[in-house]
């Protein structure tokens, strides 16, 4: 299988969502799908300043936006936050 299901908060919005990520992709450009995603979901206009950043809940570990999936530490099941 090449996607993970991992379970992500979004604080900002107060919700958590279920999300199939891709292990061939940059962190950095599952950063921006999820985050057009679910901005063009909830139906809000917002402007960022700087692209989010994703954390491992249970761990507090930053991810390098430059590393894949893959190669990180995120595995089905993986909790993140996106602030």
């Amino acid at each position: 299988m090449n996607k993970v299901l991992v379970k992500l908060y979004v604080p900002y919005m107060e919700k958590q969502f279920d999300v199939w990520i891709p292990l061939n992709k940059k962190i950095y450009n599952v950063i921006m799908l999820i985050t057009k995603a679910i901005f063009e979901m909830s139906r809000e206009n917002i402007k960022l300043e700087k692209v989010p950043t994703l954390y491992n809940k249970a761990t507090a570990e930053v991810y390098d936006v430059n590393m894949t999936v893959k190669e990180s530490s995120i595995r089905n099941g993986t909790e993140l936050i996106l602030i």
